[in-house]
């Protein structure tokens, strides 16, 4: 029997795009969604999920601790909450290749009274978890792992926990939220300090599902010299049960980026993105963007489920470098990938530093992003916790790898819409885990269908770079 073939992306030069478009739901949201649903204290219905790999690995990994979870139709998603109280499960938990099922299900487990082993694909089991085990086992549960240097299998022995106060090492959503879901099952006041704001979508949350949860920001600087934040404590107490209320994911920013970076560095080019999620601890990239030289005008038009949502409106043009680093990487981390694409279009050396973080992700993106880059023609100095991209050149076409990271193969399909001949990215099949669809969203805009005329929707984008907002 021979093996099955594994799935490429060919890309070509694409012309001016000037269309709208939609996105997938959230999945950082989609994921917190079934956990928060699954441990109310009744029915929700899930609206807009994200029919993706990763978020499909957290609802079967609830299905296996005894949750009812019923889909009557694709996006529409049916969670019969248990307060908490979960089975134990028959077998190993497949967390697949997602990261976020994995850390956020520890947190949930800590408090459990029986042991569970987590495993994940072989991208995932190459991620280290000691980030997650040494907060929770603080707390009073028993973590171990199976993998060398702290890398799954990872096995969670749940028991009674006790509150704790915890200051993060770095920034980090998932340990975050990890902590504050063993905090539900704790004993006392469960406190996560952080020195620089991560996503915060599991606090947004926690008071839609009429959880308490506390946010204090500690200050410093003046008007004179600026205001900077020097610490952000989350609070919970434990022994809360989520209110059972129905939820609506809205479209995900992150897989907006890579089209918005497609507009923003083709001058002329005109895009509208709706209703996509506009979290602020989301929106990094559009400040990156803008100060690039992108022309953006984001609306809030809606709050109704505890986030942000609305449209993006961008305007390309060429594009120049910047600098990213420091407290902006926790809200753009994800997007690193699409921004070395900007950059590598942009006139100038950009900086990125800071984030090393992109080393432990579903591959070593720093790596990944210079191979590729130089597989392209591009001039690219690698650091441990970063990159310079200098940017000018044309592009070339190339054969290269997605390293089986999702992002990866997206943003490298972007970088061969401005270049000379072919572009292929090899093992494409990873984008299943968060943007179905990709391929052909991507199919239209090279052969240039579905791009309609038509009269901008926000005038006031007027040669000036800018970025407003506005919300009802």
């Amino acid at each position: 029997m021979k093996p099955a073939k594994k799935s490429v992306l060919k890309v070509r030069r694409a012309p001016l795009i000037e269309t709208e478009l939609t996105v997938p739901a959230d999945k950082s949201i989609s994921h917190r969604a079934i956990l928060l649903s699954a441990i109310s204290n009744g029915c929700c219905t899930i609206t807009n999920f994200l029919e993706g790999e990763d978020c499909r690995s957290t609802a079967q990994a609830m299905r296996q601790l005894g949750v009812v979870i019923e889909t009557p139709e694709p996006g529409t998603v049916l969670v019969e909450g248990n307060r908490g109280i979960f089975s134990a499960p028959d077998g190993d938990i497949d967390c697949g290749n997602s990261g976020t099922t994995m850390r956020l299900m520890a947190g949930l487990l800590a408090g459990q009274n029986f042991r569970c082993r987590l495993t994940g694909d072989a991208s995932l089991s190459r991620r280290p978890m000691r980030r997650v085990m040494d907060p929770l086992h603080e707390m009073g549960a028993r973590l171990s792992t199976e993998g060398e240097r702290q890398c799954p299998p990872l096995v969670v022995t749940g028991g009674p926990l006790e509150a704790i106060t915890y200051r993060l090492p770095l920034a980090s959503a998932q340990v975050k939220s990890a902590i504050l879901l063993a905090g539900l099952f704790a004993k006392g006041r469960t406190t996560v300090i952080e020195n620089a704001r991560s996503r915060d979508h599991t606090e947004r949350m926690f008071d839609y599902y009429l959880v308490k949860c506390r946010r204090e920001d500690v200050w410093e600087g003046n008007a004179r010299v600026g205001r900077r934040l020097r610490e952000s404590r989350i609070s919970i107490a434990g022994g809360q049960i989520p209110e059972s209320r129905d939820f609506r994911v809205p479209g995900d920013i992150s897989s907006a980026a890579f089209w918005l970076v497609a507009a923003a560095a083709r001058e002329g080019a005109r895009l509208l993105i709706k209703d996509v999620g506009l979290n602020p601890t989301r929106t990094g990239l559009l400040d990156v963007l803008v100060r690039m030289g992108a022309q953006i005008r984001e609306v809030v038009e809606s709050a109704a489920h505890g986030e942000p949502s609305g449209t993006i409106d961008i305007k390309g043009c060429q594009l120049h470098a910047t600098e990213i680093r420091g407290a902006e990487i926790p809200n753009i981390i994800d997007e690193v990938p699409a921004i070395a694409i900007a950059a590598a279009l942009a006139e100038g050396k950009t900086l990125i530093r800071d984030a090393a973080e992109l080393r432990v992700k579903e591959t070593d993106r720093i790596a990944a992003v210079a191979t590729n880059l130089r597989a392209m023609g591009v001039e690219v100095e690698e650091f441990p916790d970063g990159l310079a991209i200098t940017g000018g050149r044309p592009l070339k076409g190339a054969l290269m790898k997605s390293f089986g990271d999702h992002r990866i193969a997206m943003a490298f399909a972007i970088a061969g819409l401005f270049a000379t001949g072919e572009t292929i990215i090899e093992d494409a099949d990873c984008v299943q885990t968060s943007y179905p669809g990709f391929a052909e969203t991507l199919a239209r805009i090279q052969k240039g269908k579905g791009i309609r005329r038509r009269t901008p929707v926000i005038s006031s984008l007027d040669g000036k770079s800018q970025k407003k907002k506005a919300a009802k």
